[in-house]
């Protein structure tokens, strides 16, 4: 099978924090940023599978700060590892201060998504060619990452 640059699944969203996306403290609720990723990492690794996938497991979830009503998030996401079947995708949100342009990320996450056939059976995808050298290091990671996932499933 094939190998694609991380470039062909690099994903970047948008989008502004609200007050309904926020908890009585004015920050956003971590369920939303949870949702957003989970809706980037699907498309990531679409693209980079050309399949139909689901989430297999969010490995990690790092909230390093929060977001505000006002805020803008940028959601960036692209496969990092691969396996048969799965594919690593790393997530990382980072929220800018409207006003002082201030950025300062949030959040970064690792899921592991499953391609799917026709007739919803895993399917084979393509490997990946890590372009940056965070994701040269997540690479360098997965099997450890791996190994866990498959520990903790078995227990």
């Amino acid at each position: 099978m094939e190998t694609l640059s991380s470039h062909v699944s690099r994903t970047i969203v948008t989008r502004l924090v609200l007050p309904p996306d926020t908890n009585h403290m004015g920050t956003i609720f971590g369920g939303t940023v949870l949702s957003y990723i989970d809706e980037i990492a699907a498309i990531s690794a679409m693209k980079h599978s050309r399949k139909v996938v689901v989430t297999a497991s969010i490995d990690t979830v790092n909230f390093l700060s929060s977001a505000v009503v006002g805020d803008i998030l940028t959601l960036e996401a692209c496969v990092v590892s691969t396996g048969r079947t799965s594919m690593e995708v790393f997530v990382k949100v980072e929220s800018e201060d409207l006003e002082s342009g201030r950025k300062t990320l949030t959040t970064t996450s690792i899921l592991t998504m499953v391609a799917k056939d026709k007739e919803g059976r895993p399917t084979p995808v393509p490997g990946v060619i890590p372009q940056t050298a965070e994701e040269k290091r997540l690479l360098k990671t997965a099997q450890q990452r791996k190994q866990h996932r498959l520990e903790t499933r078995n227990q």
